[in-house]
């Protein structure tokens, strides 16, 4: 977000839409000039009407996360026109579903290859809950 000083410089919306920015312009503290990228794509999905009208209606202190929404939904509408954040949601859960495959192929090996290899040295029967459980592998984060 902008300094709270009013700046010179006009913010990117009102560059954009070619008119005089006032020091409570609506637009200036989330779209600074150096990101005119933002507007742009924010006003091509929205519109600039839209865009103030969702703006006034949002308290000030979710405002900023309104404008980071609207400009990360709009590009990826951009990117994909009909599906927009959802294709990537889709996407990512493939990945993540692929990737989950993965790990319990590669955990079932472990296991297998631990079994074998304390079978083959006559420890005995490791019980495939011992490796996960073992504290090296624990993670905080589980």
């Amino acid at each position: 977000m902008m300094a709270s000083g009013y700046s010179n410089s006009p913010c990117a919306a009102c560059k954009f839409l070619r008119r005089k920015c006032n020091q409570d312009c609506i637009f200036a503290p989330y779209f600074p000039p150096e990101e005119p990228h933002k507007f742009v794509n924010v006003h091509k999905i929205f519109g600039a009407s839209n865009v103030s009208k969702i703006l006034n209606e949002v308290l000030p202190h979710q405002r900023e996360d309104t404008v980071n929404s609207l400009a990360y939904e709009a590009e990826a509408r951009i990117k994909n026109p009909v599906y927009g954040c959802v294709g990537a949601i889709s996407v990512l859960q493939g990945q993540l579903f692929r990737l989950q495959k993965e790990l319990d192929a590669t955990n079932a090996d472990l296991i297998r290859f631990t079994h074998e290899g304390s079978s083959s040295l006559g420890l005995g029967h490791v019980h495939s809950d011992d490796f996960f459980n073992y504290p090296s592998n624990l993670s905080n984060d589980m």
